[in-house]
């Protein structure tokens, strides 16, 4: 049965300083409890990772990508199952609590695991240390002259991508993230009220699906490029993230450190490359 991401209120519309009675379509956003359940020393054991507030469904992509964007696993066969967690709950009757059971032999390291969610919780990161802490633990594999995108293809972006976004057309109050080939032909489109949560989801669905070549591959992102999303990227081994929003500084700093191409701004035939021209194909 499809998961409802949507639901109707009614409101109140002001027009020329007159209310009128209305009703508008709003997305829907619930919690969603994550526990990971693994083998050690001769027994299961079920940690308590994290809640993440999501729009519902696609739910196992989210997780996947979660999973696999924290470095908690290198590579999806690591999973053995993801599911439900006792009932369902809540005012829309959804699947709100999974728990991902790794396969024996998955190697966990579960101080770091609950230090590294602590941290990003709680106070995020920080700076140049952490930097470093990304270079080390996950070995990132960026090649960096691919992929190389067309001009005239990243100023038509915006337009592909907000026709491709159901969602956001029916609700106006989401993300979405979207990985392309060169060429232009979209893979694949996530959607999600969190921007971290439409990344995750993107990745985690291109990873199940063995669909994810980085080498000729971009993501295009409806929100800010903040820090997160250009480590899940780096991660992802994707070299290429492109925006509607702005970077931050730290977003910037961690893709001129990994030779990441970093464009943002991308509106009405104009764009700010941040970093990587490298990868930009000229008009003829």
């Amino acid at each position: 049965m499809a998961v409802s991401d949507t639901v109707n209120y009614d409101i109140h519309r002001a027009e020329n300083s007159t209310l009128k009675s209305s009703s508008d379509c709003i997305a829907i956003e619930e919690p969603l409890e994550i526990a990971v359940r693994y083998y050690k020393n001769n027994e299961w054991l079920v940690e308590p990772l994290m809640v993440t507030m999501r729009t519902p469904g696609n739910d196992e992509d989210l997780l996947t990508g979660l999973l696999f964007s924290e470095g908690i696993i290198r590579d999806t066969s690591e999973i053995d199952k993801i599911s439900v967690k006792g009932k369902n709950e809540g005012k829309y009757d959804i699947d709100n609590s999974l728990v991902v059971t790794l396969k024996k032999g998955s190697q966990l390291d579960l101080n770091n695991l609950q230090r590294h969610f602590t941290v990003n919780s709680s106070c995020g990161v920080c700076g140049k240390g952490s930097l470093n802490a990304i270079e080390i633990a996950y070995e990132p594999n960026i090649e960096r002259a691919k992929p190389i995108v067309s001009v005239d293809l990243i100023t038509k972006l915006p337009e592909i991508l907000k026709a491709k976004q159901q969602q956001f057309a029916d609700t106006g109050g989401v993300h979405a993230s979207a990985l392309f080939r060169a060429d232009g032909e979209l893979i694949h489109l996530a959607e999600d009220v969190g921007r971290h949560n439409a990344l995750d989801k993107l990745i985690g669905y291109v990873r199940r699906n063995s669909v994810l070549r980085p080498f000729e591959q971009f993501v295009m992102c409806s929100g800010r490029l903040g820090f997160d999303i250009m480590q899940k990227a780096l991660v992802a081994g994707i070299g290429m993230v492109i925006g509607i929003g702005a970077p931050t500084s730290l977003s910037l700093d961690l893709a001129r450190k990994f030779d990441i191409t970093l464009i943002g701004f991308v509106k009405n035939n104009k764009y700010n490359v941040y970093n990587g021209e490298w990868r930009i194909k000229p008009n003829p």
